[in-house]
């Protein structure tokens, strides 16, 4: 697709600075600063620097993955670093398992936290735990039963691993699908979620685990925690999760009963011709979009785009261009009845991409006659202040961005003043 392979663009200095500031007021807010000297310092002592979870400017290469299987399925993934410190989520794609499941596949996203440790575990670990207890009969209880005890049996060798290795904080969430040739089962530990699109609409959610949620937060604090600015002890965003062993020492309690649980919610669906695709992603994705403009932005890319890596990528783009610090990462499998490419589709598609870039000229040279130069934002505040007709659905004018940017830095480029001739020759 045209818009989709258009050169990238440096982030502006604007949004890097406001990263920097917030991340400055967020630690003196956690270290109970005012803005002046630190408690217990004295004057001209120099304070011990804090290092920053965000980078100057993001990482902007992508991890990209494709595959199918037998049965009729395909799949992508897309994961990009973008402005945290470290990459910490990993995944893992299996869309066709062996011996007497070689019709079943398995999909999961980890989504790492104080560190990439335990998500790398967990990511090589889970699918054989959760394995050792399925039989080929499809019975969704058993099998749901066997999803909930290969989440225990990695959350308990991950421990003992732990103590061995000297792993002394981190975690990971999890949310994973295994698809069989009549069900889908959903399972989700923590604030990763999945999405199921069925005749264009979203018909099933997981729910994500927040330790202000109510049932959540009766577990935590029966197990000895408080939930303080919607965080166990203050501290950690997530009640359910596997690793985080400091979390997990209350007498006993059973592990599900812990201030972290590492059971997950399992949801069984039964497969329908309706079925379009599945989404499953970190919350470097849902923080800033929603399950249904996420659906209709998705439909909406499958007809104009070949390639799923395409889609995957345009949705990573979305969501930093929305606003997300966090690391992003995606993987979507298409159903038989997913939306099919359409010409036509991508016909509309580039007439909406020279659009934009005639309204860009026209507002470069509208900005121009006053004799300076205009910047980016100031194109852009007044191309937002406009009604686009036939943007993507979900996405808006941010979908658009390398489209709107690239026509920009041509326009700068067509106005750049030429240098006269040295009528001397030198």
């Amino acid at each position: 697709m045209r818009t989709a392979r258009k050169g990238s663009v440096e982030m502006p200095a604007f949004v890097r600075q406001l990263v920097k500031e917030t991340e400055k007021r967020v630690s003196s807010f956690f270290k109970g600063g005012r803005g002046g000297a630190a408690e217990g310092k004295q004057p001209g002592e120099k304070e011990e620097a804090i290092p920053s979870p965000y980078l100057d400017r993001p990482v902007l290469d992508k991890l990209t993955e494709e595959g199918c299987a037998r049965w009729g399925i395909t799949y992508a993934l897309g994961s990009m670093q973008g402005w945290r410190a470290n990459m910490e989520d990993f995944h893992n794609c299996a869309p066709q398992l062996g011996g007497q499941l070689a019709d079943w596949s398995f999909f999961a996203v980890f989504d790492g936290h104080a560190g990439s440790t335990v998500a790398q575990y967990c990511s090589q670990h889970l699918l054989g735990h959760i394995l050792g207890g399925i039989e080929p009969e499809d019975n969704p209880e058993k099998v749901k039963e066997a999803i909930i005890e290969g989440f225990l049996q990695t959350d308990k060798h991950l421990h003992s691993v732990a103590r061995r290795e000297g792993w002394e904080r981190g975690g990971t969430t999890v949310v994973a699908t295994l698809i069989s040739p009549y069900y889908i089962y959903f399972a989700n530990c923590g604030d990763s979620r999945a999405i199921l699109c069925r005749s264009g609409q979203v018909c099933y959610s997981t729910e994500d685990h927040k330790p202000y949620s109510p049932l959540e937060k009766e577990r935590i604090e029966s197990a000895g925690g408080a939930v303080t600015l919607q965080r166990i002890n203050g501290s950690l965003a997530v009640s359910r999760a596997l690793g985080d062993f400091s979390y997990k020492g209350a007498e006993n309690r059973t592990p599900s009963q812990q201030m972290v649980s590492p059971e997950p919610e399992v949801c069984v669906l039964e497969r329908s011709l309706a079925d379009e695709f599945l989404v499953l992603a970190c919350d470097g994705v849902w923080d800033i979009i929603s399950n249904e403009d996420l659906c209709a932005f998705i439909h909406n890319r499958l007809r104009v785009c070949t390639d799923l890596r395409d889609v995957c990528t345009q949705v990573i783009d979305l969501c930093l261009y929305k606003g997300s610090l966090d690391n992003i990462s995606i993987i979507l499998l298409c159903f038989p009845g997913a939306p099919q490419f359409s010409a036509e589709a991508l016909h509309q598609e580039a007439e909406l991409d020279d659009m934009l870039e005639s309204r860009v000229a026209e507002i470069y040279d509208e900005l121009s006659a006053g004799g300076d130069e205009p910047d980016l934002l100031s194109v852009l505040t007044v191309l937002a202040s406009n009604v686009i007709p036939g943007l993507p659905p979900g996405g808006g004018i941010q979908s658009k961005r390398n489209c709107i940017f690239s026509a920009y830095y041509q326009q700068r480029e067509t106005h750049k003043p030429t240098v006269p001739n040295d009528p001397g020759g030198s």
